[in-house]
């Protein structure tokens, strides 16, 4: 298989609009499984996780591989839900190209821009499905509508559905202007069948093709200057146009579909093959050599040991294959090559470039590090998962499991970077943190099932930030005489606040030598030290401007050591003449409620001290988005079911941190 008949793909969307039962639909017509597994019969063979079937969303990103057309597609299914956004950033960073799956009755939910953002930063090209357009309230045209203004892109619509709601029949395929129908077979299965464009959507599709056309040619001169002399485009031609174009992201090509009654998957494949990129289409810039590179990007622990998920990028490698990690400087070997489909391993002879694959036999390498040829030491760039915002106090209910709790939280831990395990300063116990509610429950219920352990939790704890109200000058000097060597450093700091989501950033305005350059990296890790636990209540210290501006040193008594902690002492005293001040982090949430109980739903997040930004409605119910603090929306599922009747969903991500209204 050469690279350029290769397709590393993922499948991402917001919860529920079909993911995972356009991946199991994939497996089907593609002949790696005989039977499609179902989401809501908990048989999905992608969602093998046991919480993943119980609960009917997708925890944990799954690798398959299949083949089409003579092409090898390397698929990861990535979860909807905020809480395990890890998985779809980590997906993102190895990957060539993805499906965003859209729901044709939301369109662009809250967690779809989420990871469409991701996308951009990855700099993946998309193709997009407009799923579900069999249900009640689907609307194709205002799905894609949505996706050109909310994600800021030209949606290129390759397809018209024909029929809407429950008459959705199948679709017009404006390239080759054919109906494609999908009719059960004398086994009962869904079968493509190509026939002619309905008569009374032939005008509409070929409007539809003439637009599609006009965007198309823009990507090569000579198929454009053939369309203004009025000539026919040949279909061929139009593919390359817009392969080059989505590959460019001049456009997002747009498909229509019905995953659950498998209407629209063999041309969502062929779309996957004809318009995203090979791994030759999106080179890293690698060092000269030819030696073995790749990223591990998820490592999983079960019975069988430890195995890491790879993205090959350069050479290859097979079992016994020695390598390096560039990140820890040690030294590994693999003992074994496997390609996952799923749960399911199937041994593989080699692992080589542009090949997703997982390996094991590696001991001490985790998410983000790079293994690559001893000889030829590359660095890759690492993943960067995001920082939590709840904590919560845990403890095993026995004494007898402190061990087995100790090494099921490291090994949970190890295995989703967004978790963190801390102490509590008080009290002395272990603090679980993440980015939401249902990842820490996941969490502690895969302590119990994976290593028999039951805990005892303190109620969440909101991962406050603390800042500066205003700038601030200090001069600080470190001096030591008491004895043996002495210790000498004096350093002057600036302190000022910064936009909400800067973090903390440090610079040298040093001039003139009045601290020597190996000085000064020892007193930004002092600051940053001191900014790990802020003057106010001990939380990280964000959104603050250090600006290291004078000081000055001893030839003998100045050191390192010094310098650092002087950085650390000097900023401590900055933050306390600076307004230090509590942050909280404030959440965008979106509810979907019927229209009758608007008026609840609103009233509610008022109390909630939220701010209602737009409401809007989308088929029958209702969508109220808001910005509300984290700290009042403990427990909110329960209470929107109580004022809804149950027929309220919501869901939220972190938005930004705002200054928290002081206590009493």
């Amino acid at each position: 298989m050469t690279t350029r008949k290769l397709r590393n793909i993922g499948i991402i969307a917001h919860v529920d609009a079909g993911k995972t039962t356009v991946s199991e639909r994939i497996l089907f017509t593609t002949g790696e499984i005989h039977r499609t597994g179902e989401v809501h019969d908990g048989n999905a063979t992608m969602d093998y996780d046991p919480q993943e079937r119980a609960r009917g969303i997708t925890i944990n990103s799954a690798a398959t591989t299949v083949a089409w057309r003579g092409h090898q597609i390397n698929l990861i299914d990535t979860p909807g839900h905020i809480d395990f956004n890890i998985e779809v950033s980590r997906s993102l960073r190895v990957l060539d190209g993805a499906v965003v799956v859209f729901d044709g009755v939301a369109g662009v939910e809250p967690q779809t821009e989420t990871n469409w953002r991701l996308a951009d930063g990855y700099g993946v090209p998309r193709i997009a499905l407009v799923n579900k357009l069999d249900r009640t309230g689907a609307d194709f045209a205002r799905v894609v509508a949505m996706i050109a203004e909310r994600l800021a892109v030209t949606p290129l619509v390759l397809q018209l559905p024909i029929g809407q709601e429950a008459g959705f029949a199948g679709v017009v395929d404006l390239l080759s202007m054919q109906a494609l129908y999908w009719p059960p077979n004398d086994r009962g299965q869904p079968t493509l069948t190509r026939a002619a464009v309905p008569a009374e959507l032939l005008a509409a599709a070929e409007a539809a093709r003439r637009s599609l056309v006009e965007l198309a040619v823009e990507q090569d001169d000579a198929a454009l200057t053939a369309y203004l002399d009025g000539q026919t485009v040949p279909e061929d031609v139009l593919r390359a146009c817009i392969r080059k174009g989505t590959l460019a992201g001049a456009f997002v090509p747009v498909l229509a579909g019905a995953a659950l009654k498998n209407k629209g998957i063999e041309p969502l494949l062929d779309a996957v093959v004809d318009y995203l990129p090979a791994p030759e289409d999106r080179p890293l810039a690698l060092p000269p050599g030819d030696g073995f590179a790749a990223l591990v990007f998820k490592v999983v622990h079960d019975e069988h040991g430890t195995l890491s998920y790879l993205r090959v990028y350069r050479g290859e490698a097979h079992a016994g294959t020695p390598v390096l990690n560039t990140h820890t400087g040690q030294r590994e070997r693999l003992s074994r090559v496997v390609q996952m489909h799923a749960d399911r391993r199937e041994e593989l002879a080699l692992a080589q470039a542009g090949d997703i694959v997982a390996v094991a036999g590696l001991k001490n390498s985790k998410t983000g590090h790079t293994l690559s040829d001893p000889a030829q030491p590359v660095v890759l760039e690492e993943i960067h998962a995001p920082e939590p915002v709840l904590s919560m106090a845990v403890e095993p209910h026995s004494r007898d499991d402190q061990d087995s709790f100790s090494r099921g939280l490291h090994t949970l831990v190890d295995e989703d970077p967004s978790l963190r395990l801390g102490q509590d300063g008080d009290t002395g116990q272990t603090l679980l943190s993440g980015v939401g509610e249902l990842q820490l429950e996941v969490t502690l219920e895969k302590l119990r099932s994976r290593f028999g352990v039951t805990v005892r939790t303190g109620p969440p704890q909101v991962a406050l930030r603390e800042t500066i109200a205003h700038a601030a000058h200090v001069r600080y000097l470190h001096k030591k005489q008491s004895g043996g060597p002495g210790q000498y450093a004096e350093v002057a700091l600036r302190v000022e606040p910064l936009e909400r989501g800067a973090g903390l950033q440090f610079e040298s305005a040093i001039t003139g030598g009045a601290i020597p350059k190996e000085f000064i990296p020892s007193v930004e890790q002092g600051v940053r030290r001191a900014a790990l636990a802020g003057v106010l209540a001990g939380h990280p210290v964000t959104d603050v401007r250090v600006v290291l501006e004078d000081g000055s040193f001893h030839e003998k008594d100045s050191s390192t050591l010094a310098f650092e902690v002087a950085g650390l002492q000097a900023f401590m005293q900055a933050q306390r003449e600076a307004g230090p001040t509590l942050l909280e982090p404030v959440m965008a949430v979106e509810v979907t409620t019927p229209m009758d109980h608007v008026g609840d739903v609103i009233g509610d997040l008022n109390r909630r001290r939220g701010q209602v930004r737009h409401q809007d409605q989308r088929g029958n119910a209702a969508v109220v988005q808001a910005m509300v603090p984290l700290q009042t929306l403990f427990g909110y599922i329960g209470s929107l079911r109580a004022l809804t009747a149950g027929r309220a969903s919501y869901t939220m991500q972190l938005d930004h941190y705002a200054v928290a209204p002081r206590q009493g």
